[in-house]
C-alpha cells in the first residue's frame, strides 16, 4: 500500500491507529473530549482485516471490564473514556495493575485541562502513579496514533494495561497523519485457566505486587520510551526545559518563534510514569536550573525532586487551567529572564449556553419550577444541566449522583419532623442507565419520598447522539434488543410511575402535583415521571411533530418572562419598543412557550 496522508482530528487519528494495530475489541462510554475515538473506529471498521467488536457500553466500568476479559483471551482490546470516566472504572482499573493482561490492552483516557467540558481538571497521570499503571503522554495527534502499536507491544511484553492519555487539544486538533495497512495478528481467543492469577485472593496479592514492581522497574528503562533529548548550543549551561504532552508541542513552537530552538537543552517526556531513575539521576547531575512544564499536576516534577527545578510546586507555572502558548511564554520569560510576554486582553465569552429551541427539557423544567417554586432540584451531567439557567437545577455533581443527593436532602429534612420540601430530581435517560439504577434502588429501600423525573430524549444528546439501551440500537446503528426503562423502574420497587410528553404542559403539571401528593401520603415513597420526547436535534423527531407559526401580538406587556424565565433562544426583546419578538429563523414552531405568557400574547397558527 502506497503511503497515504490524511488530515485527521486527533480522535480520528487514534481510532485509525487502533484499527491499524489489530485491536479487535473496542468499548467506550461517550464523554467529551474522548467521544469521537470510538466513533472513528465505527466509521473505519471496514478497514479492519480481522473481526472487530465495537460497543457503546452502559458505563466506563463495564467498558473496561469487557476489554479486560477480551485481553485475557490474547486479543488486543481498548477501553475509551474521559478523565472523570476513569473514576467510574477505578475499581477494576486498580486491580488490573496487579492481575495484568494477556493480549495487549490500552485504556485511552482523554484529559480535559481547562476544563472545557468537565467537572474537574483531574490529571490521569497522577491517577496512574497511584494505581502503578504506565501512562503515555502524546504531544500531537500524529504522535498519539503512532504510539498505539508500540503501546500494545509494551502491554503484551509485560502483560500490563497501558494508558494513553491525550488531552482536549490533541483530541480536537487536526494534523496530517500517515495511514498504513492494518496488521494481521491471526489470533484465536484462548483463555488459559490460571485461577490463582485471574481470581487472586489476598494470599496471592503480595507476590503479584512484587511482580508489578519488578515490571515497572523494567518498563521505566525500556529504550524506546525514554525522554527524548534535543541538545542546546551550551549558551544556557546547566539549564534545561522538560515538558510532556501537548505542552511540549506548544513549547517547541514557542522556542522557534523566540529564536531559541536548539539553544537550550530540551526533553520530551514520553512516559511520565514510570520515570526512568537513570533519567532522574542524569538531570540531577547535569543541570542546576530546570523549568518543568506539564498539565495539570506536577507528576514529572514530583518524581524528579530536583532542588533547582521550578514549575507548579513553587508557582512558576500556574497550578490550574491549560498551559496555552501565552501561559508557557510567561513562564519561559520569567525562567530565562527574557522580556515579559505581551499581555493579551482576557477572552470574552459569548452568550451563555442554552437549551436548543424546542427542547423538551425546557418545557419540563419550566413546569417543575412552576409547580414547586420552593423545591430542591438535584440534577446531573448532560445537556439538561442547563436547567440551571431556568432556576430548576440546584446541584450537579457526577453521573448518577442526583438521585442519591435527592435522597440525602429528603433524609436530612425528614429528621426535623416538619413539612419537608419537595425534592425533584432530574436525570437523563443515558445517565439513568449509566449510574442511576443502583441509586434508585437504594432510594426505594431507604423509604425516600421524592420525585424523580427521567428526561428521556432517546439519545445521549450532549455527546453527539450516541445510542441508549432502550432504543434497540447498538454501535454503528446495528439493531439490538431494547431494554425498556419502565420495567427497570418497576423492578426497582417503585409504585408510582407515569409517562408524559412534557410538551403537554397541563398533563405534565397535573402528574407532578399528583406525584407530590403521593410522596406525602401514608403509603408514599419514590415517585417517577418519565418525561418522554425525542431530542429536537434529530431530524426525524422534528419531522414527526406538529409545527406551528408562533408569533407575539400587540398584547405583549414586555414582562420578559418568556425571555428570562423560559429562556428560549428563539425569543428576544425588541429593545426599542420593549416587547418580545420571535426569531423565525430559530423557532421550530413547537409552541411550548405559549402557556408561559401571562397575557396570552404568544399565539400559534397553522403553517400555510
Amino acid at each position: 500500500m502506497k503511503e497515504q496522508i490524511q488530515l485527521l482530528m486527533g480522535n480520528e487519528a487514534i481510532g485509525q491507529g487502533l484499527i491499524e494495530a489489530g485491536c479487535q475489541i473496542a468499548a467506550a462510554y461517550p464523554g467529551t473530549p474522548s467521544t469521537e475515538i470510538l466513533q472513528a473506529v465505527i466509521d473505519r471498521q471496514k478497514q479492519a482485516v480481522e473481526p472487530l467488536h465495537i460497543e457503546w457500553s452502559v458505563n466506563e466500568k463495564i467498558a473496561f471490564e469487557v476489554a479486560l476479559a477480551a485481553s485475557y483471551t490474547g486479543k488486543r482490546s481498548v477501553a475509551v473514556m474521559k478523565q472523570v470516566g476513569l473514576n467510574v472504572a477505578a475499581d477494576p482499573f486498580m486491580r488490573t495493575a496487579y492481575i495484568g493482561v494477556k493480549g495487549g490492552m490500552l485504556t485511552i483516557v482523554a484529559d480535559d485541562p481547562g476544563p472545557h467540558s468537565s467537572q474537574n481538571e483531574q490529571d490521569t497521570r497522577l491517577f496512574c502513579l497511584q494505581a502503578r499503571v504506565p501512562v503515555v503522554d502524546p504531544a500531537s495527534p500524529a504522535e498519539a496514533k503512532d504510539l498505539i502499536e508500540p503501546a500494545f507491544e509494551l502491554s503484551e511484553k509485560y502483560e500490563t494495561n497501558i494508558v494513553l492519555r491525550p488531552t482536549t487539544r490533541i483530541c480536537h486538533s487536526r494534523q496530517n497523519v500517515s495511514i498504513s495497512e492494518p496488521i494481521t495478528l491471526g489470533r484465536q481467543a484462548n483463555f488459559e485457566l490460571d485461577t490463582p492469577r485471574w481470581a487472586a485472593t489476598p494470599a496471592f496479592l503480595p507476590a503479584l505486587h512484587r511482580k508489578l514492581n519488578t515490571n515497572l522497574e523494567k518498563i521505566a528503562v525500556e529504550p524506546d520510551w525514554q525522554p527524548r533529548w534535543t541538545s542546546g548550543d551550551n549558551s544556557q549551561p546547566r539549564t534545561a526545559l522538560i515538558a510532556s504532552g501537548i505542552v511540549y508541542g506548544n513549547l517547541v513552537d514557542l522556542l522557534e518563534e523566540l529564536n531559541l530552538s536548539n539553544k537550550i537543552d530540551l526533553y520530551q517526556v514520553l512516559m511520565p510514569y514510570p520515570l526512568n531513575p537513570g533519567f532522574s539521576k542524569k538531570i540531577h547531575e547535569k543541570y542546576d536550573h530546570i523549568l518543568i512544564l506539564e498539565e495539570t499536576y506536577p507528576v514529572i516534577e514530583l518524581q524528579l525532586a530536583h532542588p533547582g527545578a521550578v514549575g507548579k510546586q513553587n508557582g512558576s507555572v500556574p497550578r490550574e487551567g491549560e498551559l496555552t502558548p501565552d501561559v508557557i511564554h510567561q513562564a519561559l520569560a520569567a525562567f530565562l529572564d527574557l522580556a515579559p510576554a505581551e499581555e493579551k486582553p482576557e477572552e470574552r465569552r459569548g452568550q451563555r449556553p442554552s437549551l436548543c429551541p424546542g427542547c423538551s427539557h425546557r418545557a419540563a423544567f419550566y413546569s417543575i419550577k412552576k409547580c414547586f417554586p420552593t423545591g430542591i432540584y438535584p440534577s446531573d451531567i448532560g445537556c439538561y444541566t442547563l436547567g440551571m439557567n431556568l432556576g430548576a437545577v440546584h446541584t450537579v455533581h457526577c453521573m448518577g449522583a442526583c438521585i442519591s443527593q435527592g435522597a440525602g436532602f429528603y433524609q436530612a429534612y425528614q429528621q426535623d419532623k416538619g413539612e419537608f420540601p419537595t425534592v425533584v430530581v432530574t436525570i437523563g435517560d443515558s445517565t439513568f442507565f449509566h449510574a442511576g439504577i443502583p441509586a434508585l434502588i437504594n432510594a426505594v429501600i431507604q423509604k425516600t419520598r421524592m420525585i424523580i423525573v427521567i428526561l428521556d430524549n432517546a439519545t445521549a444528546a450532549m455527546t453527539g447522539g450516541q445510542p441508549v439501551p432502550h432504543m434497540g440500537i447498538a454501535a454503528g446503528d446495528k439493531p439490538t434488543k431494547a431494554v425498556a426503562i419502565e420495567p427497570l423502574i418497576k423492578a426497582s420497587g417503585v409504585d408510582f410511575m407515569e409517562v408524559c410528553n412534557p410538551y403537554d404542559n397541563e398533563r405534565f403539571e397535573s402528574l407532578l402535583k399528583k406525584a407530590d401528593e403521593y410522596i406525602r401520603s401514608p403509603e408514599g415513597g419514590v415517585a417517577v415521571l418519565i418525561a418522554r420526547h425525542g431530542c429536537i436535534m434529530d431530524p426525524l423527531v422534528r419531522k414527526a411533530q406538529n409545527s406551528f407559526l408562533v408569533t407575539i401580538n400587540e398584547s405583549c406587556i414586555g414582562c420578559r418572562i418568556c425571555v428570562d424565565k423560559f429562556e428560549c433562544s428563539a425569543l428576544f426583546m425588541d429593545r426599542e419598543n420593549k416587547f418580545a419578538v420571535v426569531d423565525q429563523d430559530r423557532c421550530i414552531g413547537c409552541g411550548t412557550c405559549i402557556p408561559v405568557c401571562p397575557v396570552a400574547a404568544i399565539v400559534k397558527q397553522e403553517k400555510s
